[in-house]
């Protein structure tokens, strides 16, 4: 591999948020401390359309693009809408929420999230039972909208990976249906496989419209998708 400047091996923005116009996949120096898979991932991340556009703009994340094209088909995210988020951290989500007029917010993540007014945020784990009341007493009302990008950890046995990720889901799904104010919608990421035909037939009991969308933003090799449930018909 030839020693070329740093700057002949970024990739070309590309524009739109398009595939095309990229420049020749740059390759990384291989660090010792770096398992092939962390090199690969690191690669990925470099070399991908969205996550160099994301950087290019001060989105904190390439997963900005993706609630952007779920917004722009559902239409959710308006000035005055209560919105919760859970799983926020970087901020992509609850960042392009902001920038779509929504100024009451509050989100919640394990780990730290450098602030994003006037979003709230909560540090602190989602599935522990004061965590709902203490997101709706920020907030300050019944949500229009649940937003939830969480995703376990994972422990590489994929049964368990599984199990965690339905689980998660299901524990979004239940706070949703608690809070939500009639008419709200709630987006979620799930993951092709067995399980989600159960989460979607579940849903359509509660909300009037639910839809299966894979974003152009969803690398195309992943199995994840999003639940949009819009249209809740109250408790």
């Amino acid at each position: 591999m030839t020693d070329d400047p740093p700057r002949k091996r970024m990739v070309k923005l590309p524009t739109g948020g398009q595939e095309g116009g990229r420049g020749k996949p740059a390759r990384l120096k291989t660090a010792k401390q770096r398992t092939p898979s962390q090199q690969a991932w690191l690669e990925r991340q470099v070399n991908d359309p969205f996550s160099a556009k994301a950087r290019a703009l001060g989105y904190r994340s390439r997963a900005a693009f993706k609630i952007t094209e779920i917004d722009d088909r559902f239409h959710f995210l308006k000035p005055g809408a209560r919105v919760v988020d859970l799983g926020l951290a970087p901020g992509g989500w609850t960042q392009i929420a902001i920038l779509r007029g929504v100024t009451n917010i509050v989100g919640v993540d394990l780990l730290p999230v450098d602030p994003l007014p006037p979003a709230q945020i909560l540090q602190m784990d989602f599935t522990d039972p004061a965590c709902g009341p203490k997101l709706m007493e920020l907030l300050g009302g019944a949500p229009d909208v649940v937003l939830s990008d969480m995703a376990p950890n994972t422990v590489g046995h994929r049964e368990t990976d599984h199990l965690r990720i339905v689980g998660l889901i299901e524990a979004a799904i239940a706070f949703a249906l608690e809070v939500l104010r009639p008419g709200g919608t709630f987006v979620a990421k799930s993951f092709q496989g067995g399980g989600s035909d159960q989460l979607i037939a579940g849903l359509k009991r509660h909300f009037t419209e639910v839809k299966n969308v894979k974003p152009k933003a969803s690398r195309q090799d992943s199995s994840e998708v999003f639940l949009v449930a819009t249209g809740f018909k109250g408790r």
